[in-house]
């Protein structure tokens, strides 16, 4: 169609406009060819006319549709013209914050002026391997294509990093390079990776700073050049430098600084070792101070300086050569600050002792003369002469700035030559990748030099990429054999030209700079005469004589011819070089003779390092240094950047052109004026003019068809796809030029997606339109019927509720009249009862009261009788006892009176025996008598008068109570007389009383009416108060409740705290895990590298004996090694001699020699102590031989014993088979086996047959035994037989058939001589070979008994074990049929076939299980058959040799006798000799197939076998043999994984062996923790004298790197898997929408024969899954397995969701949400869905949910942050930043929005990072899991080639 036919009304299109440079408006009507104006409508609804230029008739570009604007690719614009670019990268810079987009083969970056976090090493690995197309555009991305290309052409490569100033070059080249050192790694030891990211903080210190659009601009073009081996990883670098931009040591314009390394050092002058340089301030100094800007906001110069010295230090340069390059730096400061003053108009003169300039001759060790001297001096040479000139000032300040600037490139170019140096290996160098860091185009209001020779450098760039887009477009069309036209595209080489052609710009530069009075204005002149008329473009302003104008691709530039000449001549006083030369500085010396050497003018060496270099000098030095100069400084550019030119058309391009979005550095501004000047510059539209000459839209086959399926119909489909699209194209697209097929794909012109887009949005749209119609329809008439219901039931319920309230209101009428009536007669009844009881009531009260009255009076008689009767007795008494008292007193006074009278006496007759005594001594006998008389009246007399004192105290006390009683009495009396006066007074009071009384009552009877009142009132109050108390007592329950809950939260408050707690403990608990397990990982991989370096170092200096495979020679086949390569190590690892690097030194060889001698010793000594045992066995023999005979008699007791032991047993036999037989009867009964079935017959003819049998050997140990009687006395003559030494041999050791046979041949022809008499026979010992015979088969029956009875016992057992699997099964199958019952038929019928697929594949692998074993059992048949048939055939040639007598014939059947060892009873242990140990360890590990033994033998035998070993080196208690098995089993699997740690069935196998070693260890440990679970057999088992606890441990760390080696080797089975599974693939087919696509092809969609799908998914988990279980790995560690697994396809799935754009949508949402579907329906399958699988996919749910969730309004935003839980901010931000829309009828999400998501999670305390980690491993544990197999059963068989193990 024509393009005019798209501009119809409501089309889109773009504008011009001055601000936003385009414009969006929209058509109000078709236009019609002819129209001279457009009616348009802008966005804010103004309504314009658009005029259209009357001689070209261009119509406006058309705008994209909006699906298609924010696309990754630009050539994916179906329209490609600057406003489609423009706003493109608007939208996705200022709506998305995405800074990179793809422009065909250009990435364009855009500087945020902000710090993203999207270069993390997750970022890196997430970019790692991936196709350019299938990731969102990324520097990475253009990094990874480039280190791919690499290694699949072979072919070196070049990233070129080209911008404006500020636009984020050096970031982009840094990230670059940063990414290839992650990636590729280094091979040497010297981190070359490390030393190229080190060179970039000294480069930008020496070669960045500050300017106005930019603070750390690179003024200098650099070429970096990553060297790589044949493995592509780093081994060097090397690095070219362009036109270092030297004015600015001496000069800096506003806002802006010179280099930072001066201020740098100024800012670190207050250090120590930085006080000589005499340094101080920034602003001190001319060369520093002059942009008036000397800090830069969030830097610390300090710091930076620091981190310059550490990367000095990293690339070798010692602290000595970087103090000496700061003191010429320092020097280069001082020289500036020194002031040269006018000493007239022509000289100058430098005041003397200048301090600045001593400080200069100071720093570079020169003398201050001769400095001053030629600072204001210059030396003139002429043919004849040589003569000194002065200078005046300002010459004389232009030469020691021209020397500034030379010392500053001389030590720029020092710098870039050692980092060189640092960088280059010794190894060869196979490839490299070249990271171009150049300059944009530049344009200023005054432009000079610099500018020109930047703009000429992107004139050639230009050029180059012209050419390869170019390139590449012929490719791909010659490639799809479409038909190929010239394009034209704008060509720049007449640019070219102009600047470097013969008579060009830079010829007649250097013409002027040879002439003696060359001008910057004579050079215009010729210039002008050359050029103004015979090129285009070159211009001449019109108002200056001193400028030119050149018109480049970009844009005109005015250049400013001043300066020019002086800039190209770059000239420097050759007197002051030779002052530097003869400098006492061995540093400054150094920078300034090296013009010997053949550098380039860029100041690097020749390529070093298998690096070829183009050299630009002669070959041949320099003869003088004034020649030095001469090479202008525009030729050695012009060189330099040819030499650059052939390096880039030698290697791969890859462009990157970054973008300067504003020049005030703010963070995700857009000018648009500025972008569109960049983008013209940077050739970004001239990418996009030629992709839209052609075909720009390309779309596969299958691409196409799945888009625009809509637009065909049925009979249009085609089984040939590319038929079909061909078909409906013709049909669609009329004009055949607009389109072209290809052999894969469909080419369009520009607009005809669009086209196709606008046709499938009308058919959407119609279709939708109908869809609306019916629905509506559908709900209309729905909401009719519905309405039309609900007045019918309105009606129904009205006319219901109507005749219920009639019924209502009679029934109530009714129920009055009843009540009234009723009620009347119960008020007159109680008014009868009222007035009733009033009158009982009055009675009563009255004749109660007359009753109380007469009471009263009684009672007051009576008391006052019973008063006066008290008062009269009293009276009585008080009488008599006053005149008992009174008689008392005078009786006492009386015999007071006596008893003194008496004692007056006594004391006068005392006095005259006194007086007696004195005069008559002789009487003193009687005196004596009459003393003792006279003691004893003493004696009464003392008792009377005690009992007289008590008298007078009882007369006294006696006395006094008389007084008393009197005096009371006397008082009684008077109230006697009172009392009387008071009886008249109380009975006139009694009178009152009574009168009182009556009033009293009258009150009573009112105060019992209040009381009634009060009554009445106080049962209402309490009824009140217990109404009160009732609602107390709910609220009281309530707040009971409501404590009680509260209480209830507060438990489960503290329940949850305690949870929370816990599960915090939990999670630091797995860190602490995590933590070890990495450091453990990170202790084996050292461990590795070690092992590695030490078999590097042994194979490179220590030459071996035998032969030992290298890497070289190793083969394929994994078994295929020698003993000695395999072994080598093991016997070193058991020995502890692990010291192989130290070669073979004398102290070794003397010691091995030692050893040598004492094994010989040693082994002589055996063989001395082996003789002396066979001379003492051959002694014991015969003192055997002699003791033989008495020990016979002996013997045929203990046989007549064994008989009777035997037919005991056989009685017992024969009833244990009739129980057996009653059992399997019953068994029968209950449906076991059932009478009748085969199963059953075949147990009961067997036991009938057994039962016969036993019967017969009854039969025949009864005749024997009659016969043994018999010849019991024949046994006698044995012991006299002359030779017994022939007989006395016993027969039980003879050792086979043959030896037997022998025996018995000599023993024929020893009885041949003699007659055939039956008594001789006796004699001669024919009855006791008879006797032997019958004992040995009296041993074989017992043998066969014993051997059926075990078979009886296993048959049953087998039995019972079918019957209960039949029973277990029957379960089974009834648990599906109810499961399926309840699914709907279809799922019912896909369930039935799973699981019935599920059981035959079981059956199948259970015969294949017994095939197998029967094949074995076959074998081992066949061979058996062997060896009898050869026995059989010896055994017969022995019966031929002869005829035989008949008793004779009776002695033969002892050669068939088989004599079979009684089994014994074994204790699980496996002996082996010590030699043996290497053997065990290679047929056991090292050789052994998991393959065969996880099909053929039980799990985990391995592990047994090998704790079997070590059980029995415990039993003999041999420490060292514990210690080298358990040594060799570690190193050995350490070493089968090294060699085979990439296959996952090897490592599945040893990660189970291992586990279930550890587990043995710590059930047989001896630990009553781990014994619980043990059999009391088992309990016997465990280890007795070792304590292995350390090497539990040690097997645990093991089995903890097995799990991570698993763990590996799955995640690079499953990686390429996931994304397509996951993403890609459409598993719900139609759902997702395929979008146009542009240069960068992604992965399709639609499902190819290599692509994979989710079911390849889940048939490898299968896989997985299966091939663990087989292995009889752990229950518990399959979980975590399982659980890693889903991490990790949840994590990539994620993470490639958020750096893929076009997987962003709402249909690729609904596909994830059904792929974790059919993830949690393969874990509910295999009964995982318990354990956290499911939990680790919830972040990749959560993704899907917000990719199909509203995202509009509050409430939305409300239930993402609510919903996203397990999303990050940043990861949430990023999908909706990302969410695109597959059609035109979804919505982009709105900025707002996103700032409202922002905002609401701000609060949030997670982790910036935005992709998961996708090598995080969750801590394993291993759960003790004990076996229940017992030790002593089990078998070791034979393909192990384990013979050499016995079992004990």
């Amino acid at each position: 169609m024509a393009a005019s036919e798209l501009y119809t009304k409501r089309a889109r299109v773009w504008i011009p406009d001055a601000e936003e440079v385009w414009k969006s408006a929209e058509l109000n009507k078709d236009y019609k060819n002819g129209d001279a104006s457009l009616q348009l409508m802008l966005e804010d609804g103004t309504n314009i006319e658009h005029k259209l230029d009357p001689k070209t008739k261009n119509l406006p570009y058309l705008r994209n549709p909006d699906i298609l604007v924010g696309e990754n690719d630009l050539t994916a614009l179906s329209y490609l013209h600057e406003p489609a670019v423009l706003h493109n990268l608007k939208v996705r810079f200022m709506d998305s914050k995405l800074i990179y987009t793809y422009c065909g083969i250009v990435l364009v970056a855009i500087n945020p002026y902000e710090t993203l976090g999207i270069y993390g090493s997750d970022i890196i690995n997430a970019y790692s391997g991936q196709n350019m197309g299938d990731m969102d555009p990324h520097i990475f991305a253009v990094a990874e294509e480039a280190y791919k290309q690499m290694a699949r052409d072979e072919r070196n490569q070049s990233i070129i990093v080209s911008g404006e100033s500020g636009a984020g070059k050096t970031v982009s080249a840094k990230y670059a390079m940063r990414y290839f050192a992650t990636v590729s790694g280094s091979t040497s030891e010297a981190n070359v990776e490390q030393k190229v990211l080190a060179s970039n903080p000294i480069m930008e210190a020496i070669g960045n700073a500050k300017t106005t659009r930019n603070d750390n601009s690179s003024r200098f073009g650099k070429y970096i050049e990553i060297g790589f081996d044949t493995r592509y990883r780093i081994i060097g670098a090397n690095m070219r430098t362009y036109l270092l931009e030297k004015s600015r040591v001496v000069f800096q314009a506003d806002e802006e600084r010179n280099y930072h390394i001066f201020y740098q050092l100024c800012a670190s002058s207050h250090l120590p070792e930085f006080k000589m340089l005499k340094l101080s301030s920034a602003n001190d100094f001319l060369y520093t101070r002059q942009g008036r800007s000397p800090v830069i906001d969030g830097v610390d110069d300090t710091k930076e300086l620091s981190s310059t010295r550490k990367a000095f230090t990293l690339l070798g340069i010692n602290e000595s050569n970087q103090m000496g390059l700061f003191q010429v730096l320092a020097a280069i400061l001082h020289l500036g600050n020194v002031e040269i003053k006018d000493r007239d108009s022509d000289s100058s003169i430098i005041p003397p002792n200048n301090g600045h300039l001593t400080a200069f001759c100071d720093l570079v060790g020169v003398t201050y003369q001769d400095m001053s001297q030629w600072l204001c001096h210059r030396k003139l040479k002429t043919a004849t002469e040589t003569y000194i000139k002065t200078l005046p000032r300002l010459q004389a300040t232009n030469a020691r700035d021209a020397l500034s600037k030379h010392i500053y490139a001389k030590l720029f170019n020092w710098i870039v030559e050692h980092v060189n140096k640092a960088l280059i290996t010794n190894f060869k160098q196979h490839s490299f990748i070249g990271v171009l860091d150049i300059y944009g185009f530049e344009t200023f209001e005054i432009n000079s030099f610099e500018q020109f020779c930047i703009n000429y450098a992107n004139e050639k760039l230009q050029q180059q990429f012209n050419m390869h887009v170019f390139k590449l477009e012929q490719e791909e069309y010659m490639k799809e054999q479409i038909p190929w036209t010239l394009i034209d595209f704008y060509d720049n080489q007449p640019c070219i030209n102009l600047i470097e052609a013969k008579m060009g710009i830079l010829d007649l530069l250097d013409e002027e700079c040879k002439m003696p009075k060359g001008s910057d204005d004579s050079w215009a002149q010729k210039l002008y005469n050359t050029h103004l008329k015979t090129c285009s473009l070159f211009e001449k302003p019109r108002m200056s004589n001193r400028a030119f104008i050149i018109q480049h691709f970009a844009d005109k530039v005015e250049y400013q011819c001043e300066g020019f000449l002086e800039k190209n001549k770059d000239t420097v006083n050759e007197e002051q070089i030779n002052v530097l030369k003869a400098s006492k500085f061995p540093l400054l010396v150094e920078l300034f003779h090296d013009g010997e050497k053949a550098i380039s003018p860029t100041g690097q060496v020749p390529g070093t390092g298998g690096r070829t270099r183009l050299s630009i000098k002669p070959e041949k030095g320099r003869e003088k240094s004034s020649k030095e100069h001469k090479k202008t400084v525009g030729c050695q550019f012009r060189n330099s950047l040819q030499m650059l030119m052939e390096t880039l058309n030698a290697t791969t391009p890859h462009y990157v052109r970054c973008i300067k979005p504003n020049d005030f550095k703010l963070a995700f501004s857009f000018d648009p004026k500025r972008a569109v000047q960049q983008l013209r510059a940077c050739g970004v539209l001239e990418t996009i003019r030629i992709s839209a000459a052609g075909f720009p839209s390309r779309w596969t086959y299958q691409e196409f068809f799945s888009r625009y399926r809509v637009l065909m119909k049925q009979k249009d489909v085609l089984p040939d796809r590319r038929l079909t699209c061909r078909n409906v194209l013709e049909h669609l697209v009329q004009d055949q030029d607009k389109y072209q097929f290809g052999k894969t794909k469909i080419f369009f012109r520009a607009g005809q997606v669009a086209y196709l887009e606008k046709l499938r949005a009308e058919k959407l749209r119609a279709a939708c339109i109908r869809i609306q119609k019916t629905i509506r329809c559908w709900l209309a008439r729905k909401k009719y019927l519905r309405k039309r219901s609900a007045a019918i039931t309105i009606q129904r319920f009205t006319r219901g509720h109507q005749a219920r309230r009639l019924a209502k209101f009679m029934r109530r009428t009714q129920a009055a009249t009843t009540i009234q009536k009723y009620q009347r007669m119960c008020v007159e009844k109680k008014r009868y009862r009222q007035k009733q009881a009033a009158a009982l009531v009055m009675q009563t009260i009255l004749r109660a009261y007359m009753a109380r009255q007469k009471y009263r009076a009684l009672l007051r008689e009576s008391k006052v009788v019973i008063i006066q009767k008290r008062v009269r007795g009293w009276l009585a008494r008080c009488w008599y006892k006053r005149c008992l008292v009174s008689l008392v007193y005078l009786q006492c006074c009386f015999r007071r009176m006596k008893a003194r009278r008496e004692l007056k006496k006594l004391k006068i007759e005392a006095r005259s025996v006194e007086h007696f005594k004195k005069l008559n001594k002789g009487m003193e006998n009687k005196i004596m008598q009459l003393q003792r008389k006279l003691d004893e009246q003493n004696k009464e007399n003392r008792l009377v008068n005690e009992r007289l004192a008590g008298l007078e105290n009882t007369y006294t006390t006696e006395s006094e109570r008389m007084r008393g009683e009197l005096s009371r009495l006397r008082g009684a009396e008077e109230d006697a007389k009172n009392k009387g006066h008071q009886v008249t007074s109380l009975l006139e009071e009694l009178e009152k009383l009574r009168k009182e009384l009556s009033s009293t009552q009258k009150e009573k009877k009112t105060i019992e009416d209040w009381a009634q009142n009060y009554r009445s009132e106080m049962e209402k109050m309490v009824s009140e108060l217990k109404d009160q108390n009732g609602s107390l007592k709910k609220e009281k329950d309530d707040l009971n409740r409501l404590i009680q809950e509260q209480s209830q939260q507060m438990t489960e408050k503290m329940a949850r705290a305690i949870l929370e707690e816990t599960q915090q403990l939990k999670t630091d608990l797995n860190e602490e895990r995590s933590r070890y397990q990495n450091l453990l990982t990170e202790h084996l991989r050292l461990e590795e590298k070690y092992d590695d370096l030490k078999e590097e170092m042994v194979s490179s200096n220590v030459p071996k004996a035998g032969h030992r495979r290298r890497d070289s020679t190793h083969s394929s086949n994994g078994s295929e090694y020698t003993y000695n390569s395999e072994y080598a190590e093991l016997e070193d690892g058991s020995r502890a001699a692990e010291d192989v690097t130290r070669g073979m030194d004398t102290s070794l060889t003397l010691k091995l020699q030692k050893r040598l001698t004492e094994l010989e010793q040693e082994k002589q000594s055996l063989r001395n102590e082996l003789e002396n045992k066979e001379d003492q066995f051959q002694r014991a023999r015969a003192r055997d031989d002699v003791e033989f005979k008495k020990a016979r008699g002996a013997e045929l007791e203990y046989e007549s014993l064994k008989r009777q032991e035997l037919e005991s047993e056989n009685k017992k036999l024969r009833h244990d088979l009739k129980e057996i037989r009653q059992s399997l009867v019953g068994n029968a009964a209950t449906g076991a086996g059932a009478p009748g079935s085969p199963a059953y017959k075949v147990v009961l003819e067997q036991l009938n047959a057994s039962c016969e049998e036993l019967e017969v050997r009854k039969e025949e140990v009864l005749i024997l035994r009659s016969q043994l009687v018999s010849q019991k006395e024949a046994m006698h003559h044995k012991e006299t037989m002359t030779e017994p030494s022939v007989y006395v041999e016993d027969v039980s050791k003879l050792k086979d058939a043959g030896e037997l046979k022998q025996a018995y041949v000599g023993l024929k022809d020893t009885n041949r001589s003699a007659a055939p008499d039956f008594h001789k026979l006796n004699e001669d010992g024919e009855l006791w070979l008879v006797n032997q015979g019958l004992k040995e088969t009296i041993r074989l029956l017992e043998h066969q008994l014993q051997t059926q009875r075990r078979g009886y016992d296993s048959e049953v057992e087998s039995l019972r074990g079918e019957l209960q699997n039949v029973k277990e099964e029957n379960n089974r199958q009834q648990q599906l049929l109810a499961q399926n019952l309840q699914l709907p038929p279809e799922a019912r019928i896909e369930a039935s076939l799973q699981h019935e697929i599920t059981r035959l594949t079981n059956e199948n692998l259970d015969l294949m299980e017994q095939l197998e074993k029967q094949d074995r059992t076959i074998r081992k048949l066949k061979k058996q058959l062997k060896v009898y048939s050869k026995r059989i055939g010896e055994m017969g040639a022995g019966q031929t040799e002869g005829q035989t007598s008949p008793g004779q014939m009776v002695d033969e059947p002892i050669h068939p006798v088989n004599i079979p060892r009684r089994e014994k009873d074994f204790q699980g242990m496996l002996e082996y000799n010590k030699e043996d140990e290497l053997k065990l360890v290679k047929n056991l590990i090292l050789e052994l197939k998991p393959r065969g033994v996880a099909v053929n033998l039980i799990p985990g035998l391995p592990a047994y076998i090998l704790f079997m070993c070590l059980r029995h080196a415990d039993y003999v208690n041999d420490d060292q043999k514990v210690r080298t098995l358990l040594t060799s089993t570690i190193n050995s699997i350490k070493k089968i994984l090294k060699k085979r740690g990439d296959d996952f069935e090897t490592v599945s196998f040893w990660l189970s062996n291992t586990c279930r070693f550890l587990h043995c260890l710590k059930q047989y440990s001896g630990d009553e923790a781990f014994m619980k679970h043990n059999s009391p057999r088992q309990n016997e088992h465990c280890l007795s004298n070792f304590d292995l606890a350390e090497y539990r441990q040690v097997i645990s760390d093991l089995a903890i790197q097995i799990y991570q080696q698993l763990i590996k080797c799955m995640e690079n089975i499953l990686q390429p898997m996931i994304v397509s599974g996951m993403l890609e693939h459409e598993t719900i087919q139609g759902v997702s929408g395929v979008k146009p696509t542009g240069l960068r092809k992604r992965t399709s969609s639609i499902a190819d024969e290599g692509t994979y799908t989710l079911d390849s998914i889940l048939r490898q988990l299968s896989a997985f899954h299966s091939t663990m279980c087989q292995h009889g790995t752990d229950p518990e560690l399959i979980k975590q397995v399982v659980k890693q697994q889903f991490y990790i396809i949840g994590a990539v799935t994620l993470n490639n969701l958020l750096l893929r754009k076009d997987m962003c949508s709402w249909s690729k949402g609904m596909q994830i949400r059904y792929n974790v579907s059919q993830l949690e329906e393969w874990l509910r399958d295999k009964g995982l869905m318990t354990f956290g699988a499911k939990e680790t996919l919830e972040p990749l749910i959560q993704a899907a949910q917000l990719l199909q969730v509203k995202k509009k309004t509050d409430e939305d935003a409300d239930a993402i942050c609510s919903m996203c839980l397990g999303l990050t901010t940043a990861q949430i931000v990023k999908v909706l930043n990302l969410y695109t829309p597959v059609n035109e009828f979804e919505e982009r999400v709105s900025v707002s929005f996103i700032r409202t998501i922002q905002t609401r999670l701000r609060d949030r305390c997670e982790s910036p990072q935005l992709l998961m980690d996708t090598k995080m491993i969750y801590p394993v544990t291993f759960p003790f899991s004990p076996s229940s197999l017992a030790l002593e059963t089990i078998q070791i068989p034979s393909s192990l080639n384990l013979a050499f193990l016995t079992r004990v």
